[in-house]
């Protein structure tokens, strides 16, 4: 028998703690059971966890698993106690036995033979590892929270991921592969979901809310174009005759950017501007040939991209060709504007002012014209009628 812990217990000190400690196993099996049930732990379980996630799991299994041990522990304290409580009368050796049952150390947990080296002659040849309610009690509060902190956070990434993977399956049931972006989507769907499954804790929240959104915005897309794809089968001729309004959209926008581009390298000092090619002809060719035979959605729809994005590139090489022009329309309109101004303050006959006039009209009638030149000149201009404006009675 091992010595008692303290002063020995009166029968009344026993009959409280046998109770509290009842009171407080029963709780703990309540909330082992629960955590038995928990969402990451079936998921952990479903799926056996690799990378980042097999790394905090394995301690956090461990230190479970002996969670589960110290309760059998506890269980065991607890039914050896009852065992003694129940005979009827407690004398002093009875009493000294719940009292080390309760708050020694009655458990053995290990026994090791001690080397010769680290034995005294007439010490102890084991060395014998004793654990009592109270240790195992610390041991399991310890280890709980660590527990549950993974299997919360394997939850959690599991919950935020489902709640947009689930719609992005379900739409994708519903409307199919028919295209190879969607075929690509699903593909990345699932292993986004094989990689939640089995390492659901190196996908950090940033990471794993920049993928989702990602995907959604690839299924929207998709979508649309799947949409699409069914309104031009529907409407073949309309949508034949739509496209081929574009087509010589585009050909009307090359003839604009380039009569533009001409004038620029006419009559403006410029760096040379690029040149396009006019693939016009090429797509009404393509889509003559494509209307004379049966509906081809798929064709269609991937010609109209072609021509789109050849319509936006030459839209904005009309564009930077006629910025160029307007540039120079408005620093004419500009440089007229401080003419009425330098009249109206009565500055315009100053010889400062006329020598600036001079400089800023040739400026502006030199061919090719110098914009960044005429800039400042006009400038100049506007700032000298301002100061001799100023000088004035």
């Amino acid at each position: 028998m091992h010595p008692n812990p303290g002063p020995v217990l009166g029968v009344a000190e026993i009959d409280r703690e046998i109770a509290e400690r009842a009171r407080e196993i029963d709780t703990i099996a309540a909330t082992l059971v629960e955590l038995d049930k928990h969402a990451g732990l079936v998921l952990l379980r479903r799926f056996p966890p690799a990378g980042v996630t097999a790394q905090r799991w394995t301690p956090a299994q461990a230190a479970l698993d002996l969670m589960w041990e110290d309760f059998g522990r506890l269980s065991t304290i607890l039914d050896r106690v009852r065992t003694a409580r129940a005979r009827r009368r407690l004398d002093a050796l009875d009493r000294e036995e719940l009292t080390r049952l309760l708050r020694g150390q009655p458990i053995e947990l290990s026994r090791h033979t001690i080397p010769m080296s680290r034995r005294s002659l007439s010490g102890p040849r084991e060395e014998v590892e004793l654990i009592g309610i109270a240790e195992i009690l610390d041991r399991m509060r310890t280890a709980f929270p660590a527990v549950v902190s993974v299997l919360d956070a394997v939850e959690a990434v599991h919950d935020r991921a489902l709640a947009d993977i689930g719609p992005l399956r379900a739409e994708l049931d519903r409307i199919g592969t028919p295209t190879p972006e969607l075929a690509g989507l699903a593909a990345d769907i699932d292993a986004l979901a094989g990689a939640i499954a089995t390492d659901p804790l190196a996908l950090h929240p940033e990471v794993l809310d920049a993928r989702l959104t990602g995907l959604t915005g690839r299924m929207r897309a998709a979508a649309a174009v799947v949409t699409e794809l069914r309104a031009i089968a529907a409407n073949w001729d309309e949508a034949v005759d739509r496209l081929r309004v574009r087509v010589d959209a585009l050909r009307k926008t090359y003839e604009r950017a380039d009569h533009a581009r001409r004038e620029v390298e006419r009559t403006i000092l410029a760096a040379p501007l690029p040149r396009h090619r006019d693939d016009s002809a090429v797509f009404e060719s393509e889509l003559t040939a494509l209307a004379g035979g049966p509906p081809a959605p798929d064709a269609l729809w991937e010609l109209r991209t072609r021509v789109t994005t050849a319509l936006d590139a030459a839209a904005a090489h009309e564009q930077l060709a006629q910025g160029l022009l307007d540039r120079r329309v408005e620093l004419e309109g500009r440089f007229s504007a401080y003419r009425a101004k330098a009249a109206r303050k009565g500055v315009a006959e100053d010889p400062d002012i006329l020598a600036a006039d001079r400089i800023a009209a040739g400026l502006l009638t030199r061919k090719p014209c110098d914009l960044a030149a005429v800039t400042r000149a006009v400038t100049d201009y506007r700032q000298l009628i301002a100061n001799k404006s100023g000088r004035r009675p």
